[in-house]
């Protein structure tokens, strides 16, 4: 009996131990008071979004911060950080920054992403990250920069770097000389106009280039003689229409991806692409490019070419038979937006054999070429938004290998029951868009390997018809409805879907206008792991979520934008599976069952990431990530604003208490910030192990005494403990070392 006590007592105690960084918070790390902080990964996240600051709160930061997010505040200007701290990212976008000077970044060493991003920055101090020995990534992109006359950065190291749209008119030939080992540099959305030769040669490494949407009228003949390296180019929204193509291009014998799209292209040479040899994908895409002869451009030049993207190039002349004669090796061909006709294209798209991809998408097409027996190897079809006749899918039996099939939008009011007779391999079908009222018997029945079906914004007034499916088969495949947009009639009992896809997964039923769903709704689909009820008016009140219950193989139920006041954990206690709950956007009230819904996904799942937006999520700390993310949020009503006046003394055990005094003044607050502030009690059984020893203790012989035993043996359990855990330190110290020689990959990926 003693050894089941003191064995109940390790595990409490070491339990405490690992719930004592309650609400987020780790105690062993400094945290400032208006930030959430958390470990991701191994990593020590300090994270200050969206928080009014007007200043770096630099005192309060832990010198092992590895991502200080500062993104969203006020900040107009930066002073040098504490000496000896480890930060690997810093994230300072959409504040009001005007500067970036040298002092501010003075000894940060270990820097490897700095993202400055939509502030107001005019000057950047060429040696700013001089003391960043291993930065990779700088964004300054969205900055109303001044003229720079010099070099723009000193960094032998920089290998990513964003400028776009940052009010850049000229580059001088200095620009770049000291930021040689740049591998990706993105120059888009700036009024360069024109561009000088030579401005790029000492860029050797460069294998990625966009110059999107800069205003640029031509290109230089020579502009990227030195880019031996180059492999992308972009130059789309540019108005090149006189450029000399063959020299611009001429040199770029590496070149695999050329973007062109939207690029004030009229005509193009036969000779343009003579020289990109290795070119693998072409987009041509919303040019003018009416009288292109489409097989005098490719010529012979292009043999290796897989992805060819002409959409929107408003071609007037019938696509010759053998515009595609030299393009053997074509595997994706978009075509949609250009006016075709079905006999124009059966011939050209005859030398076609393994084309795997075909898009003609808004062609005005009213029929379909009688050519499909061709393309045996064709596994995506895309014929949406064409004004099609209801008999054309007769044309469709041929393509017996086809696996994605886009015909939404397409004015369908009907679809035959034989329409998908032999599409057996059919795994993405979309009749999205259509007026469906009704769906023919047997209509799905033949397509047993589908994995995917939708049918958003199809005036269905009824979930699935039975009736569409082959009776007494499982369709075991079919993991994914989408249903969204539909004006459902929910029933008031009753399962929603037949039996036949029991093995259903994931499941869509978002902005259909849902006012409550029945106990019964999804008996015969018990089987869902995603459930999409975003965008609907469901209420809370007794049983409102009583549907969950039978949902026990549920992993994430997106609930976000209903008529949501309360919630309560309870509701998803037949859920165990459950790892993702997405609440944002509802009309929350703050009160205690706010903080009940914090401690049991902190405490219980083990992880804050189960509610969404209660902290950062991945794409919040990654370089290019986004900026604006997401939150919860709850309201106080007036009478809470007027009797709540928060004290230095006010906390919780296990809530990091606030420093200062503070006083509510406005109401929306978000749930992390709402708990620690709320005074309300943890869950005695969930938070307060102590409570539970004691408890344990109070059971039993009142007369027990820890032996000497007993004592060293928990002694000894301490200093275990703590030798993890200055291991655990250790190892991170010795990550930066590693993580430099991937980091430089990251951006590529």
């Amino acid at each position: 009996m003693k050894m089941a006590r003191l064995t109940a007592l390790v595990l409490c105690l070491f339990a405490s131990h690992s719930c004592y960084g309650f609400n987020g918070d780790n105690f062993e790390l400094e945290c400032p008071d208006e930030c959430d902080c958390h470990y991701f990964r191994i990593n020590w996240v300090t994270d200050c979004s969206e928080s009014n600051l007007t200043v770096v709160p630099y005192d309060e930061l832990s010198l092992s911060v590895y991502v200080l997010d500062l993104n969203g505040n006020n900040i107009t200007s930066l002073q040098p950080f504490p000496s000896d701290i480890k930060m690997r990212r810093l994230q300072i976008a959409n504040n009001r920054l005007t500067r970036v000077e040298r002092d501010a970044f003075r000894g940060l060493e270990y820097l490897i992403d700095v993202d400055l991003s939509s502030n107001n920055i005019s000057y950047v101090d060429p040696e700013a990250f001089l003391d960043s020995h291993g930065l990779l990534n700088v964004e300054l992109q969205d900055n109303p920069l001044d003229v720079v006359e010099g070099p723009f950065l000193v960094s032998g190291t920089l290998q990513f770097l964003d400028i776009s749209n940052c009010h850049i008119s000229t580059i001088n030939h200095q620009f770049f000389e000291n930021v040689t080992s740049l591998t990706t540099l993105d120059l888009s959305n700036n009024p360069l106009r024109a561009l000088e030769s030579g401005v790029f040669d000492t860029l050797t490494s460069l294998e990625t280039l966009k110059l999107n949407d800069c205003k640029l009228s031509t290109v230089p003949e020579n502009l990227f003689s030195a880019l031996v390296n180059l492999k992308n180019l972009e130059l789309a929204g540019n108005y090149l229409m006189n450029s000399n193509w063959p020299e611009v291009l001429g040199t770029l014998t590496r070149l695999e991806y050329l973007n062109l799209r939207k690029s004030g292209l009229v005509s193009l040479s036969e000779d343009t692409f003579s020289n990109c040899t290795n070119l693998v994908t072409l987009i041509l895409a919303e040019n003018e490019l009416r009288d292109m002869d489409v097989a005098a451009t490719l010529g012979n030049s292009v043999n290796h070419l897989e992805l060819l993207d002409l959409s929107n190039c408003k071609i007037q002349g019938p696509i010759a038979g053998d515009a595609f004669a030299n393009s053997s090796r074509l595997k994706s061909l978009y075509l949609s937006g250009n006016p075709l006709f079905a006999p124009d294209l059966e011939e050209a798209l005859a030398p076609l054999p393994k084309l795997e991809r075909l898009f003609l998408s808004n062609c005005g097409l009213r029929n379909l070429p009688d050519s499909f027996n061709v393309f045996e190897n064709l596994l995506e079809l895309d014929i949406s938004h064409n004004p099609l006749v209801n008999v054309f899918t007769k044309l469709l039996a041929p393509l017996e290998k086809i696996e994605y099939l886009n015909m939404g939008y397409s004015n369908l009011s009907y679809v035959g029951p034989d329409t998908f007779a032999h599409m057996s391999s059919l795994k993405r079908l979309v009749l999205s868009g259509n007026d469906l009222l009704s769906l023919e018997a047997g209509l799905f029945g033949n397509l047993t390997q589908l994995t995917t079906l939708e049918l958003e914004f199809c005036g269905l007034k009824r979930p699935l018809n039975a009736n569409a499916f082959f009776k007494n088969l499982t369709y075991t495949d079919l993991r994914e409805i989408r249903l969204g947009g539909n004006p459902l009639v929910i029933p008031s009992a009753g399962p929603l879907f037949p039996k036949q896809l029991s093995q259903m997964t994931v499941l869509d039923l978002g902005n259909c206008n849902i006012t409550s769903l029945n106990p019964d709704s999804f008996k015969n689909t018990e089987n869902l792991t995603e459930l999409n009820l975003a965008g609907n008016q469901l209420k809370s009140g007794d049983g409102s979520l009583a549907f969950l219950e039978i949902l026990q193989q549920l992993e994430k139920i997106n609930l976000s934008n209903n008529n949501l006041t309360t919630i309560d954990p309870e509701f998803f206690v037949n859920n165990p599976k459950l790892h993702s709950i997405n609440l944002i956007g509802n009309p929350f009230i703050c009160d205690c069952k706010i903080a009940e819904m914090w401690d049991w996904a902190n405490m219980i799942k083990g992880d804050l990431d189960v509610l969404t937006g209660a902290k950062s999520a991945e794409k919040d700390i990654v370089v290019k990530g986004n900026k604006k993310k997401k939150n919860l949020y709850c309201r106080y009503n007036e009478a809470q604003l007027r009797n709540m006046t928060l004290t230095s003394t006010k906390s919780v055990p296990g809530r990091r208490p606030f420093v200062k005094p503070r006083e509510l003044t406005y109401a929306n607050r978000t749930w992390a910030k709402y708990v620690r502030e709320s005074g309300c009690e943890p869950v005695v059984k969930i938070l307060r192990p102590v409570a539970l020893i004691a408890d344990l203790f109070h059971k039993t012989n009142s007369d027990f005494a820890p032996s000497a035993a007993f004592i060293m043996a928990i002694i000894a359990l301490a200093f275990g403990i703590t030798t993890v855990i200055m291991t655990f330190r250790l190892l991170r110290k010795k990550q930066f070392i590693s993580e430099i020689n991937t980091e430089s990959h990251r951006k590529q990926r």
